[in-house]
């Protein structure tokens, strides 16, 4: 099975790390390319960097943001935010993203998965799933940042990401986003047992016993939080230290 990771999310709007609740409600957070820095030096696996306000405009400060982060860290990250076609991923690879997600624009154009995925290599196409319950054992993908439902059941979508080649599925419960209530371990179970591609669970980490059960129940791959560490509520070392103490295999 391999180490499971520590994903810590820099959701970036205007240049800076922003945190809020259920998509909305934001506030500041720090620097993306100091904070990058200092996730390196404590230990996260990897690091994912989505711009949440990805507009047009946004485009080339996104890129240049890629650039910096890019130098000040070693450890794989992802960026996801506004990808559209073929070109903005290679654009962000280019900069000195490991991976890209694609998210509403795999929604709209699934064959941008299957292209990409052949023209970059699968384990550089992450499928970024945002999640919305419907009911009891149901969810919907969303798209555009949470605001439109998409129509399609969140766990038959992840098996579609997958056959079209992604390698990777950020999967996001909108309901417990920002509430530190805990990730949707049904969800994130649901769809760690449909696919054969490791699964991200993202969406309400609030403590450490969070981070322990989206790995163990959730059977997901790795962990991702964003406020808990953000707010220096607990260190990396720390969750790595709290799940190797629960048996849960980490680089440590």
């Amino acid at each position: 099975m391999g180490n499971k990771r520590l994903i810590p999310c820099l959701d970036v709007k205007g240049g800076r790390v922003v945190k809020g609740v259920k998509f909305g409600d934001l506030r500041d957070a720090g620097d993306p390319v100091a904070m990058a820095a200092e996730y390196e030096a404590a230990g996260a696996d990897e690091l994912v960097f989505l711009d949440i306000s990805a507009t047009v405009e946004r485009r080339k400060t996104m890129v240049n943001l890629v650039k910096q982060v890019a130098e000040q860290v070693s450890i794989p990250f992802t960026v996801g935010g506004g990808i559209r076609k073929l070109d903005d991923i290679s654009n962000l690879l280019q900069a000195g993203a490991d991976k890209v997600s694609v998210g509403s624009a795999a929604v709209d154009n699934p064959e941008l998965v299957t292209d990409a995925a052949k023209k970059f290599g699968k384990g550089r196409i992450v499928a970024a799933i945002d999640a919305r319950q419907t009911e009891p054992g149901r969810w919907e993908a969303l798209t555009h940042g949470g605001t439109r439902g998409a129509g399609v059941d969140a766990v038959s979508w992840a098996q579609e990401m997958e056959k079209r080649g992604a390698g990777e599925i950020l999967l996001t419960s909108f309901d417990r986003d920002g509430t530190k209530d805990g990730y949707d371990l049904e969800l994130t179970q649901a769809v760690s047992e449909a696919v054969n591609i490791p699964v991200v669970a993202s969406g309400g980490a609030g403590n450490l016993e969070h981070l322990y059960q989206g790995v163990t129940t959730g059977k997901a791959d790795a962990a991702l939080a964003a406020s808990i560490f953000h707010y220096r509520e607990y260190t990396i070392r720390d969750a790595k230290q709290y799940l190797a103490e629960r048996g849960v295999s980490v680089r440590l």
